[in-house]
């Protein structure tokens, strides 16, 4: 169980949090099926429904659960043409960062935005209707960041494992 202490410091236990094998097995069941009624994750994992409820609890007080969304199948609403694209600026800047950064969070297309190291400063999950789409946003979008100067689109074909959906 996430065991806290009045002794330890809220920033540390959230940055080093004791998991046993029962808080594991509540975060994977969690994330399989967020919507499954209590009862039946504490059949899962071997708890009576009182005990999970307090350990689910504990990890939303604790910051380890964050939240509970809906898993969305993007190719049913029309956006099911996937590209990751690596992104390199042309300074390394606060202002050229935090530029790219607002026009990455007003960008639709864009369901997620990195910074990384490496070669690249940003990686992008940009999900579009078909390539048409894709060539317009790279274009208008991309293509018109002054901060810009280099772009790489990497188009998937098929994703045999993402546990996102």
């Amino acid at each position: 169980m996430l065991v806290q202490s009045s002794s330890v410091e809220p920033e540390k236990l959230q940055q080093k949090p004791n998991f046993d094998r029962i808080d594991r097995h509540i975060l994977r069941e969690l994330s399989i099926d967020a919507r499954q009624p209590n009862v039946r994750l504490a059949e899962r994992v071997g708890l009576s429904a009182s005990a999970c409820l307090r350990r689910v609890q504990e990890l939303e007080r604790a910051g380890v659960i964050t939240g509970y969304r809906a898993s969305i199948d993007r190719a049913r609403m029309g956006a099911g043409f996937l590209a990751y694209i690596t992104v390199g600026l042309s300074d390394h800047t606060k202002k050229s960062q935090e530029a790219f950064e607002e026009a990455m969070s007003q960008a639709d297309e864009v369901v997620e935005c990195h910074n990384v190291t490496g070669t690249i400063e940003y990686l992008l999950r940009v999900e579009v209707a078909d390539i048409a789409t894709y060539k317009a946003f790279h274009t208008n979008a991309l293509g018109t960041l002054p901060q810009v100067t280099a772009i790489t689109s990497f188009i998937v074909l098929g994703s045999p494992k993402d546990q996102r959906r």
